[in-house]
């Protein structure tokens, strides 16, 4: 029997050998947004999964968008240099296919490493002011953010096109927009949020507007041959928050901009909200994006199992699924879902003979 997890997909005029996706993962070891080489092994290692896609960390598209100290960013010509160089030899040594999260963290900037605390940043740390669609702080003892003006709006628009610009010199073969997490575009999108009383607060059609305005225009720059689509939040898990209702509204209005897939994420938005903790918790969601919005939909949140993931795509509720800490447990975790699942992958020349065909442990295990 055929696997669903292991046949391959179209997006735009990209072709990928299975539905497996490496989930963008922050390092937190940039320098000054310049990947490094723990960038090189991270991201080598990856190309390497049985992954068809691997998606790049969150990389901010202005320094001021960076997360922490240590993120990754695409807003200088330093930037692109050191990426396209890790990119260029992860291409030569990997089977992956690559794409990148561009972002920007809005009132979440500034932060600590998350072995450092992940709180705010000291005053002794370099702080930085940050900006939100409304003045209201992430959390408690967060600093109080900005409201961002139409000015400001503007600048990270053309912001997000410069990067994307920069992402398709680098060779990306796939451009996602960070929508979700909390971060600048998912803030305006939530209620919990964005607490505006012009027109990009109040509905939910006002609160879209900023977000499907960078959209609209990393599009018009964006080829249609390469895939660009959006991390959308399925719920900010707080009641007044965000809904699957919305995020089918949402996937649809991103659809009609000329977006090609979204990836079902979900929560983020403030400090102390808790995600569920059951196995692919997205996982209904995603499902409803799929039917009521018809576009391309993968989903992420502890799907962990080569079975688990199996039946994701073949009972047709996501198209793909997105897994960052079941690669970091084990970085050649669709090899082993291919063994399970009775599927080939594709594997280095060099490692083919620790495959099933070769190796008599390997078969043995399958």
């Amino acid at each position: 029997m055929s696997s669903a997890l292991f046949s391959p997909c179209r997006l735009a005029g990209l072709e990928l050998a299975n539905r497996i996706v490496v989930s963008p993962m922050c390092q937190y070891s940039a320098d000054d947004g310049s990947a490094t080489d723990w960038h090189m092994m991270h991201l080598g290692m990856l190309a390497n999964s049985g992954a068809a896609l691997v998606v790049v960390e969150a990389t901010a598209v202005e320094r001021s968008g960076r997360i922490t100290h240590g993120c990754l960013g695409l807003y200088s010509d330093d930037n692109e240099l050191a990426l396209q160089r890790v990119i260029a030899r992860c291409r030569r040594a990997g089977t992956a296919k690559f794409g990148i999260q561009l972002a920007h963290a809005g009132r979440k900037a500034s932060a600590e490493r998350p072995w450092e605390g992940g709180g705010p940043l000291k005053a002794d740390a370099d702080p930085w002011p940050t900006m939100a669609a409304s003045a209201v702080p992430f959390g408690e003892n967060w600093p109080m953010p900005r409201m961002t003006t139409e000015e400001d709006m503007a600048r990270v628009r053309d912001a997000f096109v410069a990067s994307a610009k920069r992402a398709l010199r680098i060779g990306f073969d796939s451009i996602e927009l960070h929508m979700a997490h909390g971060y600048l575009m998912h803030g305006f999108m939530s209620p919990i949020s964005n607490k505006r009383t012009d027109g990009f607060g109040g509905s939910l059609e006002n609160r879209l507007r900023f977000p499907l305005e960078v959209a609209r225009a990393v599009r018009a720059v964006v080829p249609k041959h390469v895939p660009l689509g959006a991390r959308i939040t399925g719920s900010d898990w707080r009641e007044g928050g965000l809904t699957a209702d919305d995020a089918v509204t949402i996937a649809q209005a991103l659809k009609d901009a000329g977006l090609d897939f979204v990836c079902i994420s979900s929560g983020g938005v403030a400090a102390g909200i808790h995600n569920p903790a059951e196995p692919g918790y997205n996982v209904p969601i995603a499902a409803r994006v799929k039917k009521e919005a018809s576009i391309a939909t993968r989903t992420v949140g502890l799907i962990v199992t080569p079975q688990q993931a199996e039946a994701i795509v073949a009972e047709g509720k996501a198209d793909m699924v997105s897994m960052a800490r079941a690669f970091l447990d084990d970085p050649h975790w669709a090899w082993h879902a291919a063994k399970a699942l009775g599927a080939e992958v594709a594997r280095p020349p060099q490692y083919q003979r620790a495959g099933p065909k070769l190796w008599a442990p390997a078969a043995a295990n399958a």
